[in-house]
């Protein structure tokens, strides 16, 4: 794939969810405050949030008509070229949406796919989200160049080329298969390089995007890890030598899972995600201080379900207390406390606390209560390493 297009000014975007019965109106919020952080970590300028409430979304433009009226006149009035949705649209929806707006429209997984093509920095991860992208790509083929022909470049357009439709199936084909070629070949070598690691106990960070996980690799191992207040900044899986002690491990940052995260992005990365299925102990790290932290663990475990590494031993550790903040309430509020009105200690010996045992509470950044988790990788994986080793008796 050649070199990514970029247009001289940031693109301006409006965003557009769809709110059903059994999706609260707060939540589906929620889902746009997440889709506009996409937006930025892919260089686009979020303008405006739109919100429908439907039943069933519509099979030709995914929203009714008048919200598209009302959306198009948004467009035209403030200069807007980019249109994004919350949730994934067929061919002919794009079409549709596109042919009434006149502006390119994305959904979802074409923000993600593009944000992985930026980010991907080494020729292994590029491989990775290039098949991905033409996997996407592949049943989108028709019609889909129409709008490329009038504006080139631009978000959601970091990746093939255009050419004739039916040519373009032929030669996306050939260009899959030689991409599962190229990535067989790479997870053998990399199969190779995880036995080669000898007796060491595996140890992975696992969570939702932007957690800390790169911050907390750092601090434990004492490396310099990529890590930004951005989305996807970890793609390759990074393994470093961990001692804690006189034990040592080793420790993987792996990609951060996120809500809906395509298929064939989980595909792709097959081996990456071999670090997470191979370990031996995972710490899934969790946002204490974002107000859907608990929906973003229920997206981790359902993501190890799916990658079948859902039977590991998992230590949780709730990053961020730093940021954490609560709203008091009122005195005369007889109301039960929700979340968001309970300090940190409260949180702590809550049922959160107390149905994911064991947890921890730290922050990475601040480096509080490093100890303690240090503490508890000891224990854990001297444990794991008698269990395994009988009669290797380096550690005692």
């Amino acid at each position: 794939m050649g070199g990514y297009i970029h247009t001289s000014e940031p693109e301006k975007a409006v965003l557009i969810g769809v709110s059903s019965n059994d999706l609260p109106l707060f939540q589906i919020e929620e889902y746009l405050d997440e889709l506009s952080f996409l937006l930025e970590t892919a260089g686009a300028v979020p303008v405006k949030k739109f919100i429908q409430r439907l039943d069933v979304p519509n099979s030709r433009t995914y929203i009714g008509s008048g919200k598209l009226a009302e959306i198009k006149e948004f467009v035209i009035n403030h200069d807007i070229n980019l249109a994004v949705f919350d949730d994934e649209l067929s061919p002919s929806q794009v079409r549709n949406i596109e042919k009434e707006l006149n502006i390119r429209v994305l959904d979802r997984t074409n923000l993600i796919l593009d944000i992985f093509a930026h980010r991907a920095k080494t020729a292994y991860a590029k491989t990775q989200v290039e098949l991905a992208q033409y996997e996407y790509l592949l049943p989108r083929l028709a019609g889909m160049w129409t709008h490329l022909e009038r504006q080139r470049g631009g978000i959601g357009l970091r990746g093939p080329g255009e050419t004739e439709n039916e040519t373009d199936r032929r030669i996306i084909r050939t260009r899959i298969a030689l991409l599962k070629d190229q990535l067989e070949k790479i997870d053998k070598q990399m199969i190779t390089q995880r036995k080669n690691r000898g007796k060491l106990v595996r140890v992975a960070l696992v969570g939702y995007t932007n957690v800390g996980k790169s911050t907390l690799m750092n601090l434990l191992s004492k490396s310099d890890v990529f890590a930004e207040n951005k989305l996807f900044a970890t793609l390759d899986a990074t393994v470093r030598k961990v001692v804690v002690g006189n034990l040592p491990f080793l420790l993987s940052d792996t990609v951060g899972f996120i809500r809906k995260l395509p298929h064939h992005l989980v595909e792709s990365f097959k081996s990456t995600l071999d670090e997470v299925r191979e370990a031996d102990l995972l710490l899934h790290v969790v946002d204490i201080s974002h107000p859907g932290f608990e929906e973003q663990m229920a997206v981790v475990s359902r993501t190890l379900q799916d990658i079948q590494a859902a039977d590991k031993p998992v230590l949780v550790v709730f990053n961020k207390t730093d940021a954490y903040s609560f709203i008091k309430k009122d005195e005369d509020d007889l109301s039960p406390k929700q979340k968001k009105n309970l300090t940190l200690e409260e949180l702590k010996n809550s049922w959160m606390a107390k149905n994911n045992a064991p947890s921890i509470f730290i922050s990475a950044l601040k480096k509080q209560n490093i100890e303690e988790l240090k503490n508890y990788l000891y224990e854990k994986v001297r444990e794991i390493h008698i269990t395994r080793y009988p009669y290797d008796n380096f550690l005692y």
